[in-house]
């Protein structure tokens, strides 16, 4: 059987791969895409390979094809340790349809509207706390504007004594995994080790744990006492039915929320960083989209700014050029399938690679350019951008995940005048198993503007 070019990997090699991709992982994607192209192939020696893809033709047939023929949930046992086994991204066939179809309603419509001011309204209060001429670090306000949006939409908590708990354990949570060293904990099983408070993994478990009991808490307080009124999600999933008239079990919906906890937090809060230095550090976008948000003046309704073509294509690009999360879920073949010319046996996993992608010269003109225009002057497939995945596994907050992004940004830029306390060049970082800006990029608001 005929695969594609790939590295050597067996051996001593597979840990320097999996340690140059945990401390360097853009540059590990960017070389092997030099020398193998497009398609290119990792492991195989001892069991069925992984597949990176950056080619649209390509990713198109992964997208475009039955669901059935591949896992995905499998693919993603690594997110277990984090989300729990009944998470909607470890899950496949008619477990993850049904799951699905009771998660999508409070992600659409007019939901997104009833969350727009709130947005607005986190993102004014926690910049607030900005002293003009004093330098703060980005990520530090970032983290609380989505963690209030997460807390506030999904769980309807607004303050009280579980909220604090909760602000508090997932961000020691989080920071756990905060630098491609402790990340290591995530790709190295016998890194893993329980041994109470004194190790690592032991103290995450510990967090976990108590994570667990605050939601499961507000869980049974919130069907004990019904109230038919609220619009947080956690409200909305509590009374959602499938077709059989089920609803989710208390395990169930602890795990969707992990899920939106961690991911819609963490993913956000990286990303809204990153649209803030690039928007600092190139004076011309900075203008652009000042001028664009002049327009509509502060008082316009947030739906309204969050259609501004400009804002919106600073917010596109911004995931194009170094997307949160590189690759999309890792699809595992059921049977021998052919793809892109290749003849692939079935346990084969294929990763359509999101960065790679925004990366093409041939779609992306100077693509290490930061040039929100080119969304302005053409559209893109669905299999050349794809920054929130795609076909049956897109992430289901995508558009809240968007929304937000815009309006926070939008918030800011209208209220401060803002300065990098070091204008140079920056580079992503592995956070986890995700993509972020170096956590201590640091900026100062040199005007509050009135």
């Amino acid at each position: 059987m005929t695969l594609p070019n790939g590295p050597d990997t067996s051996g001593f090699l597979r840990t320097l791969r999996i340690l140059k991709f945990i401390f360097r992982p853009l540059d590990y994607l960017d070389n092997y895409a030099r020398q193998y192209g497009d398609i290119f192939k990792l492991g195989g020696d001892d069991s069925p390979p992984f597949i990176y893809v950056s080619n649209p033709q390509v990713i198109k047939e992964i997208f475009t094809a039955d669901p059935e023929l591949f896992e995905s949930g499998r693919g993603n046992r690594i997110l277990r340790y984090l989300l729990g086994d009944n998470s909607l991204i470890l899950l496949d066939g008619e477990p993850h349809q049904r799951q699905r179809r009771l998660l999508m309603p409070p992600f659409h419509g007019d939901r997104l509207r009833e969350y727009s001011q709130l947005i607005c309204d986190i993102t004014e209060k926690v910049t607030n706390q900005w002293t003009v001429g004093k330098p703060f670090v980005v990520r530090t306000y970032t983290q609380e504007i989505t963690l209030r949006v997460i807390l506030q939409a999904v769980f309807g908590l607004h303050s009280g004594e579980r909220y604090e708990q909760l602000r508090q354990l997932l961000h020691t949570l989080l920071e756990s995994f905060g630098t491609p060293l402790s990340s290591s904990m995530l790709f190295f099983p016998w890194l893993r080790k329980d041994w109470g408070s004194l190790s690592p993994w032991g103290r995450f478990l510990q967090i976990k744990q108590q994570i667990k009991k605050v939601i499961f808490d507000e869980i049974r307080e919130r069907r004990e006492d019904a109230d038919d009124s609220r619009t947080d999600i956690l409200s909305l999933l509590i009374g959602a039915r499938d077709e059989a008239g089920e609803s989710m079990t208390d395990e169930e919906l602890h795990d969707e929320l992990m899920g939106l906890l961690i991911a819609g937090h963490e993913t956000t809060a990286s990303a809204l960083v990153w649209a803030l230095y690039w928007v600092y550090y190139l004076p011309e976008v900075h203008e652009k989209l000042r001028h664009e948000l002049e327009i509509v003046g502060k008082k316009a309704d947030p739906m309204e700014i969050s259609r501004l073509p400009y804002l919106t294509a600073v917010c596109q690009e911004t995931l194009r050029i170094y997307p949160v999360v590189p690759s999309t879920f890792v699809r595992i073949l059921k049977a021998p399938m052919e793809i892109g010319g290749y003849q692939f046996e079935a346990g084969t996993g294929l990763l359509p690679s999101t960065y790679l992608v925004h990366q093409r010269q041939d779609i992306y003109p100077e693509p290490k350019r930061f040039k929100p225009e080119r969304f302005l002057e053409r559209q893109y497939s669905p299999y050349e951008y794809l920054p929130f995945g795609g076909s049956n596994r897109r992430c289901i907050g995508s558009a809240l995940a968007l929304l937000e992004m815009k309006l926070s940004l939008a918030t800011i830029v209208s209220r401060f005048e803002l300065a990098l306390t070091n204008n140079r060049p920056i580079k992503p970082v592995r956070r986890g198993l995700t993509i972020a800006p170096p956590s201590n990029l640091r900026m100062v608001a040199t005007q509050l503007r009135t």
